[in-house]
């Protein structure tokens, strides 16, 4: 494994050894906050999905038992059902059905492929909460042993390719699954009560499961972005998204002298420092890069085309915010946000969700 220390920015002084002709011109800025916009965007939606899991559990909880229930069943919880969202998406485009068992993981999905399509993977690097507590862990393992570590190439190359066979594996399943198929399952029972099966996961854990989820936490604190980097393939296919996105870190080379800090400081050990442009599927549009050059406007997050928009973080920050709100309320009015399964049927499906019915249904491929 490599060292990486913590890199704290030097004196301003030490970054002006390039060519004093040069940098005579160049503006010189000091250290930001470590705390910066992305962060406060990055801890309202975790504490926005924290609140969601709580009433989710509280919902089922109430539920379980024959008592009145007080609290809506949250639609915010099935963002963590991405893989029953590609099905329902195929389904919506082949056939224009929306699926109304869990109508709110479409909307998630399509609002977390929509910007990244058009401003990198900002979805992972912004708004994701398990991408914001993993980014957590390992600055948090930096400060606490004072570095962290990268694996070496030879080991990280197949490793990152774990999360895109991953995601292929999902999708080669769902695109030979048929229309009257996934139609099946979006309406199986065991879709229905999907949900609950995610939070008993949690709830219920066996020790296997504990033992995974504690490795996963120590490799986090020691490595970057471990579950993002080579496990997640959610961020696998926002990732690919990206690819089509006008929008990337652009550097100038002109003002640009070479201290090499973007490059250590970026979460996915990009080599800003070598390129005029970004565009590996890794770029999570996070802007870290930008934020610690000291020298002014020579990294940017650019969007090519309609004249060029160069992104602060205040406007990127409230793009993301106000997208997902308006899509989010567009949804909620045209009835494709809460799911139709009456709490009537919920509370069937929940008493007998350990029976041998409610089971994960096989496909049926064409």
């Amino acid at each position: 494994m490599m060292f990486e220390g913590s890199n704290q920015i030097e004196s301003n002084a030490e970054t002006t050894e390039k060519d004093p002709e040069v940098v005579q011109h160049q503006k010189i800025q000091g250290r930001r906050s470590d705390w910066n916009i992305r962060n406060w965007v990055q801890l309202g939606v975790f504490v926005l999905t924290i609140a969601v899991g709580i009433q989710f559990f509280v919902y089922v909880l109430q539920a379980s038992g024959s008592g009145a229930i007080t609290v809506q069943r949250p639609p915010g919880v099935e963002g963590f059902l991405p893989i029953g969202a590609l099905m329902g998406w195929k389904l919506f485009v082949t056939s224009g059905i929306w699926d109304m068992t869990h109508p709110a993981a479409m909307v998630i999905l399509g609002y977390a492929g929509l910007i990244s399509l058009a401003l990198r993977k900002s979805f992972c690097g912004w708004f994701c909460p398990v991408g914001s507590l993993s980014e957590w862990l390992w600055k948090l393992g930096r400060r606490i042993f004072g570095k962290n570590y990268r694996l070496p190439l030879w080991l990280d190359y197949p490793l990152r390719s774990a999360k895109y066979l991953l995601l292929g594996f999902f999708v080669w399943i769902i695109f030979n699954m048929s229309q009257q198929a996934i139609h099946i399952f979006l309406n199986n029972a065991y879709y229905k009560i999907s949900d609950v099966k995610m939070l008993f996961f949690f709830t219920r854990m066996s020790a296997l499961t504990t033992a995974v989820l504690v490795l996963l936490v120590v490799a986090s604190l020691f490595i970057r972005n471990f579950w993002c980097r080579y496990l997640c393939p959610y961020g696998a296919l926002m990732g690919l998204l990206a690819l089509l996105s006008p929008t990337r870190i652009q550097r100038n080379a002109d003002t640009c002298i070479e201290c090499r800090r973007c490059s250590r400081e970026c979460p996915y050990h990009l080599p800003v420092d070598e390129k005029n442009r970004i565009l590996s599927p890794e770029c999570s549009g996070c802007m870290v890069c930008g934020q610690v050059c000291p020298v002014i406007d020579t990294i940017k997050l650019k969007t090519i085309g309609w004249g060029g928009i160069t992104w602060s973080a205040a406007r990127l920050g409230v793009l993301i915010i106000c997208l997902f709100a308006a899509l989010v309320y567009t949804a909620r009015i045209t009835g494709h946000w809460q799911s139709r399964v009456s709490q009537q049927e919920f509370r069937i499906l929940l008493k007998n969700i350990d029976s041998p019915q409610i089971t994960h249904p096989r496909t049926r491929f064409r």
